[in-house]
């Protein structure tokens, strides 16, 4: 079977080569010719609404899929009248607009922030009303890894944050006192059929994921992640993976957002879960049955941000994986990531504390 991804970065490179064991013919198309993907599949260059180049993949794939949410939806409607697209692009379109996100978890009894939209002053005196504060301003569209978001104290710092925003199409989120941050990864398939893989925890640096523990330690509310999954899913007749980004607070969970898509704290699943979250994306949009989701013990991940460590030195770790995307190094950007594995939390805390002291010296 022939699938085509739409974007050639980290996430379509590891689909890609997730892809050949399963026997699957893989055509990537992206803007750059040295996208990460490249290295593991054939490619089409152009921009993603470039007809001509989005016209090329369908006639090379039986089914396309994303490794990007901000894909635009007017082209994952244009590819869908040509051929397979899943996920479809309902929810690419909702995962593109926070509010429209928000709305729909509103509308699933999924608990969020309060929020509003913003586009003036006026409008940002009536959010705030809604949120208090503290609270974030943020864009509704675009905004990923801490871009395009501001903490905001005051009237003051909300009304300069909104003109360092771009003064409109925006969002305030009341600030939300959280225990830790969790998210849930998930596979749907065409027949509905759900595989969840264990809730994991998530520990952020500068708005970037920089470590991810899996499986989280038990909490009070893992049933509810479960549901608000699944209800999602539901909802959006969906097909692939999906994350799911939680916080869990003192009375409950709030949904802080959802990724269309293969996502970065499902990347300790390469090796540590039976079945990784790329080949489980790859069964499900295919028709394949599902991959068991069972992790193989205690696991984490470690993002490399902005440089990029001596493969020697990860080698040194009992259980760490090096995952290197072949990027250009730039600060803030993440080029790469080591999963670690171990028989106990004990053991694998310490291992996790070496790849730390190597990913931050890595990055300076």
């Amino acid at each position: 079977m022939r699938v085509g991804i739409v974007g050639g970065g980290q996430l379509g490179r590891m689909l890609a080569f997730a892809a050949r064991p399963l026997g699957l013919e893989v055509t990537v198309l992206d803007a750059s010719e040295d996208a990460p993907a490249a290295a593991f599949a054939p490619m089409i260059v152009g921009d993603f609404g470039d007809r001509g180049a989005l016209g090329r993949l369908a006639d090379a794939s039986d089914v396309v899929t994303f490794d990007f949410e901000n894909v635009p939806a007017d082209a994952a409607d244009w590819l869908e009248e040509r051929v397979c697209v899943r996920p479809g692009p309902r929810a690419l379109r909702v995962a593109q607009d926070r509010i429209a996100e928000k709305s729909l978890f509103t509308a699933l009894d999924i608990p969020v922030a309060p929020y509003a939209a913003v586009d003036d002053t006026r409008s940002l005196t009536d959010a705030l009303a809604v949120t208090g504060l503290p609270a974030v301003l943020k864009t509704r569209r675009l905004g990923y890894d801490g871009k395009g978001q501001c903490v905001v104290r005051s009237a003051e710092d909300a009304e300069r944050a909104r003109i360092t925003l771009g003064g409109t199409d925006l969002i305030l989120e009341g600030f939300v006192q959280f225990d830790r941050e969790v998210s849930l990864v998930a596979a749907r398939a065409i027949d509905g059929t759900v595989a969840a893989y264990p809730m994991v925890e998530n520990l952020h640096r500068d708005g970037i994921l920089h470590t991810t523990h899996a499986p989280a330690k038990p909490g009070r509310f893992d049933a509810d992640a479960s549901s608000f999954v699944a209800h999602l899913l539901d909802e959006l007749d969906y097909v692939g993976v999906i994350a799911l980004e939680l916080f869990e607070c003192a009375d409950g969970l709030r949904a802080n957002e959802f990724a269309p898509r293969v996502h970065n704290s499902g990347h300790w699943t390469i090796e540590g879960a039976v079945t990784s979250q790329f080949e489980n994306h790859l069964r499900a949009i295919t028709g394949m049955p599902l991959g068991e989701t069972t992790a193989l013990g205690p696991s984490a991940m470690v993002n490399f941000i902005g440089g990029m460590p001596d493969a020697a030195a990860i080698a040194a770790i009992p259980g760490a994986h090096l995952h290197d995307y072949g990027k250009t190094a730039r600060p803030g950007r993440k080029l790469g990531h080591a999963t670690v594995t171990a028989m106990t939390r004990d053991e694998l805390a310490t291992r996790v504390h070496a790849l730390s002291k190597i990913a931050d010296a890595a990055s300076r």
